[in-house]
């Protein structure tokens, strides 16, 4: 009696809640175990009878799976199709089903029986699977420069739902225009898995700069995340347009170097084989696009061409300039010249650009090359001559000399520091070097000799007078020159110390002095008797002459005057 009743209970629960009025929707991976919810898990009333899960058939009739009383821990299996061995049920009431696949996507109901009441949760089950990664395939060898090329077959395969397949260009997506571009797609399914394979063909209008564009497919699916394809090139075939001719050479060309001219064409596949015009004459290459002057020189200067083999037209020209100095010096080496002599210098040069040329003399560099119309020896020294133009140089050298008899320009004397020493000192021109020979014995303090200029000191102690001599000798000659050197014994030596020379002039000026005033004095002495005498005449010895008083005043005065 009191099934009757749970019966009569559970019919009047499904007319009230019928089946489906509440559908969840669950998704479950391929090949994987299928967690099919009961309630949310919130399925145990009180007075828990029994749970059961019961699915949809392909023909629109119910099926049972299992049956989990509540009073026991083990659940027991009703199927008897391809569920029967995977099928479980979870602690929570859950329905699991192991190894999904696409016959798997079907609504399951779980019906839960207590003594009050009786529920049912119905659920909609939709496997997933993600695709393979995409590939492109049937690619095209190349494509023609302004047609309409097929360029590939994008390919994924086992797919649940289908994906979706966009191309792209340098990571941008291409947009089928029908024109330029035609992208086609389709979609098939495996008759056993149930799984879709997606294919996409894209047909292409290349043009020449996609010679370095990268082409892709990418795969867009529920699963996520987006996948894409190794990227593809493409060669692109046109026909050449323009020819470059290329100089392929150290700056600047200079005579002896080997220089390599390169013809490059734009088309592709690039020519192979070309004409050179070598200044006029016309050389065939073929299999390479170089070919190769070597030891060049500055006959070879000119303009050169090259052209495609069956298309003389198509040219390109380059002039190659081979760059050349030629110099000539005069004098060379070591030169020898004589004391006011003159020397003509002369550069000759022909090169190929205006050249630069700069002079140095022993290393310190020269405004310009001086005249040598009288050669002095500041101008004996090593003359250096660089010339140069661009990646070129040459450097010429004469070395002169200048020689001359030695000549002696002073000769000189003055007390040393200590007061106790006289210091002769002897300059003299010459070249070669002179040597020097002094009629005294001495120390000989200091030598030097620069340009031409000999300087020579001889310290002496003299003892009395002497007249010393410098004698200066040279494989040219000689020159001689005196002085005279008074001794230290006869000089005031707490006076300073005159110049010898002045003092023999300070002499002879003191002795001419005297001698006038001795003869002023001799003169006045005879001038005084010769008056005397006269005054002595005008009268008679012993005799006394009369006259008036004032004759004798006047005459007084008169003699007065006289002795004045």
């Amino acid at each position: 009696m009191q099934s009757v009743i749970y019966l009569f209970g559970a019919f009047i629960a499904v007319l009230v809640f019928p089946p489906g009025s509440c559908l969840q929707t669950v998704i479950g991976l391929y090949g994987e175990t299928i967690e099919v919810p009961c309630n949310n898990g919130n399925n145990k009333p009180d007075g828990l009878i029994f749970t059961k899960w019961k699915y949809v058939k392909d023909d629109g009739t119910n099926g049972d799976l299992l049956v989990k009383q509540a009073a026991k821990d083990q659940a027991t299996v009703s199927a008897t199709d391809g569920y029967k061995s995977r099928v479980s049920i979870a602690t929570n009431s859950s329905l699991l089903i192991a190894q999904g696949s696409l016959a798997d996507q079907r609504i399951f109901t779980c019906m839960v029986v207590s003594l009050t009441n009786l529920e049912e949760y119905s659920v909609e089950v939709k496997v997933y699977k993600k695709p393979s990664a995409p590939v492109i395939k049937n690619k095209a060898k190349e494509l023609e420069n302004g047609k309409l090329t097929q360029l590939g077959e994008c390919v994924v395969e086992s797919a649940n739902p289908a994906a979706y397949l966009i191309w792209m260009k340098n990571s941008q997506p291409l947009e089928n225009d029908n024109k330029t571009i035609i992208i086609t797609s389709a979609v098939t399914k495996d008759p056993v898995t149930g799984l879709s394979s997606t294919s996409s063909r894209l047909k292409y209008t290349a043009r020449k700069e996609d010679v370095t564009s990268q082409f892709t497919c990418t795969a867009k699916h529920e699963m996520g995340p987006d996948q894409v394809s190794a990227a593809e090139t493409f060669p692109i075939h046109y026909p050449t347009e323009k020819v470059n001719l290329q100089v392929i050479s150290q700056s600047p060309i200079r005579e002896g170097d080997n220089v390599t001219l390169k013809c490059q064409a734009d088309g592709n596949p690039p020519p192979t084989s070309f004409n050179f015009n070598i200044k006029g004459k016309k050389v065939t290459v073929t299999d390479k696009d170089v070919y190769t002057l070597t030891g060049v020189t500055r006959d070879d200067s000119g303009l050169y061409k090259c052209s495609l083999l069956d298309n003389d037209v198509m040219e390109s020209t380059q002039i190659v300039t081979v760059s050349f100095l030629d110099v000539s010096l005069t004098p060379t080496g070591k030169v020898l010249k004589k004391l006011g002599e003159n020397l003509v210098v002369s550069l000759e040069k022909n090169s190929s650009n205006e050249a630069k040329v700069t002079w140095t003399k022993d290393n310190r560099k020269l405004d310009k090359l001086p005249e040598f119309s009288q050669l002095s020896y500041n101008d004996a020294g090593l003359y250096v001559c660089d010339v140069s133009i661009e990646g070129i140089r040459r450097s010429l050298s004469f070395e002169l000399t200048v020689e001359g008899v030695p000549k002696i320009t002073s000769l000189t004397k003055h007390r040393s520091n200590d007061g106790k020493h006289k210091v002769l000192t002897c300059e003299a021109e010459g070249s070669p070097k002179p040597d020097v020979q002094w009629s005294v014995n001495g120390t000989n303090d200091e030598a030097s000799y620069v340009n031409g200029k000999a300087t020579y000191k001889l310290t002496v102690e003299p003892s009395k007078n002497l007249t010393v001599s410098c004698h200066v000798t040279n494989k040219l000659g000689y020159d001689t020159k005196e002085i005279s050197v008074f001794s230290l014994f006869k000089e005031d030596k707490h006076k300073p110390e005159k110049n010898e020379d002045g003092a023999e002039q300070a002499k002879v000026i003191v002795g001419v002095v005297v001698g006038l005033f001795l003869a002023a004095a001799l003169v006045g002495l005879i001038y005084w008797l010769y008056i005397k005498k006269t005054r002595q005449g005008s009268w008679k010895t012993g005799e006394k002459e009369t006259g008036t008083s004032e004759e004798s005043k006047k005459l007084e005065e008169n003699n007065h005057k006289a002795d004045v």
